[in-house]
């Protein structure tokens, strides 16, 4: 990190007087004490636990000064009235210092593939860094802007939002060049209170935006009155600006072409919306002068974040598609049809295990239940489903499917049948099937394909 002491104390406007400290040269700010290195910042934040609480571990663990909101004896500080908002005054000092380019991701499905996708693409051309992780919020986006290498040229920053002015923030932080929306889903609605604020509050992500940025959304008519007057949009779907044509799916990849690249796209991943993603990074890509050849073989060879759209194989062969970071209806309406489409290993059937979808507000068993009609015996061989919120949904389902290829596990504060649910999934599971798991990922489905992967 190319700061001082002396420097940051300026940007963040500084309480004390700082000049009574040698002017240090700061290797990097971090605010776990334990992840303290020598010559960093401490930043104490309150949350469960109040971060002042710590100072003397980080000193103790190689920092060199600290933040604080209140007087430091014998060490050297920066007083500050608030550390969390004077961190995010730094990192948008420190994008503007250093010059780079920043493209910004968000939407309710598909931003960390996205931002993966587009990361990996510009890698091929400029020095490239990415949001890690989901560090995606006030704070996580502030880290991985101060920890990008000193080198960076371009950084793609994912953005997330559980309450209506997150994305605001962000972007007022991160002032993008170029700003893309994925999808405008149900994810967070119990927060938001209807699709449409759940736009709204996507599309604040052209508030720091220049007037020369670039902003990418989707044709969904939800975002027609968010959008903004002095940039130039790009909309995606069928007949407009970008579009995809010629898409073939097979069980683990897809290849496509586009309105605006000459030769076809092939990714190591499924997902229909996986194309719609990689067609989005691929325009990014060309936004930015990055050869054609080098779009294709960037997105050829993706290496996408786990557990999101992700074969994996069970001790006794059978093929798991991961997809259990995250849920919502409208990624699991894509997920099912995806599989429903995938061709049956010889002599194997089709197993879906569903969980809870969590955040969906007061409407939640409605929304579970509606997914019924993704739901069908010609496509599935057996549903198990896991939750509380879902228990309507199987219900339907046993009245729809066979009897005995519908199973249903409880979770609820009384009683959780977790340990049921992965001794029924073992029993079932044969080497020529292929499994599905989608559900939120408080619900622990990563923790069933673990144990399938390991048993």
């Amino acid at each position: 990190m190319k700061l001082t002491l002396h420097e940051i104390a300026k940007v963040v406007g500084a309480l004390n007087d700082v000049s009574e400290f040698d002017d240090l040269n700061i290797t990097n700010i971090e605010f776990d004490s334990r992840k303290i290195k020598s010559g960093n910042l401490f930043l104490p934040l309150k949350g469960m636990r109040d971060g002042h609480d710590f100072i003397e571990t980080a000193f103790a663990n190689g920092a060199v000064a600290t933040f604080s909101e209140k007087k430091v004896i014998n060490y050297p500080y920066i007083l500050v009235a608030d550390t969390l908002k004077a961190f995010q005054t730094l990192a948008q000092y420190y994008l503007r210092k250093m010059a780079v380019d920043v493209i910004a991701v968000t939407g309710s499905n598909g931003k960390t593939t996205t931002k993966d996708m587009i990361a990996a693409i510009l890698v091929t051309t400029y020095k490239t860094y990415k949001t890690q992780g989901n560090y995606n919020n006030e704070i996580g986006l502030p880290y991985t802007v101060l920890h990008m290498p000193d080198e960076t040229e371009k950084i793609v920053l994912e953005m997330g939002q559980d309450h209506l002015g997150d994305i605001a923030l962000l972007s007022e932080l991160a002032r993008p060049h170029i700003a893309v929306v994925t999808l405008i889903g149900e994810a967070h609605l119990e927060f938001f209170g209807s699709r449409e604020k759940i736009a709204q509050g996507k599309m604040q992500i052209t508030q720091g935006m220049d007037e020369e940025g670039v902003l990418i959304a989707p044709a969904d008519k939800i975002i027609n009155a968010y959008l903004p007057d002095n940039q130039k949009i790009i909309r995606f779907g069928a007949d407009k600006d970008i579009y995809l044509t010629d898409l073939e799916e097979s069980r683990d990849s897809l290849t496509f072409r586009t309105n605006f690249l000459e030769g076809p796209i092939r990714l190591p991943v499924t997902g229909k919306y996986n194309a719609t993603n990689a067609m989005i990074a691929s325009y990014v890509g060309q936004l930015l002068k990055i050869a054609e050849d080098q779009i294709a073989s960037a997105l050829s060879q993706l290496k996408l974040t786990g557990n999101r759209t992700q074969w994996k194989k069970a001790t006794n062969g059978a093929d798991i598609l991961s997809d259990v970071y995250n849920a919502n209806p409208t990624a699991m309406r894509l997920i099912l049809e995806t599989f429903s489409t995938i061709a049956s290993n010889e002599g194997g059937r089709k197993i879906a295990v569903l969980a809870d979808m969590k955040e969906l507000g007061e409407n939640s068993v409605q929304m579970h239940t509606e997914l019924i009609t993704s739901l069908s015996p010609d496509d599935l061989d057996t549903v198990i489903f896991y939750g509380s919120d879902i228990a309507d949904l199987a219900q339907l389902a046993s009245q729809m499917f066979p009897i005995g290829k519908v199973y249903y596990f409880k979770k609820t504060l009384d009683q959780d049948q977790f340990a049921d649910l992965v001794e029924c999934i073992k029993g079932l599971l044969k080497p020529q099937d292929q499994i599905l798991f989608k559900g939120s990922n408080s619900m622990n489905l990563s923790e069933v394909v673990d144990l399938l992967e390991e048993a």
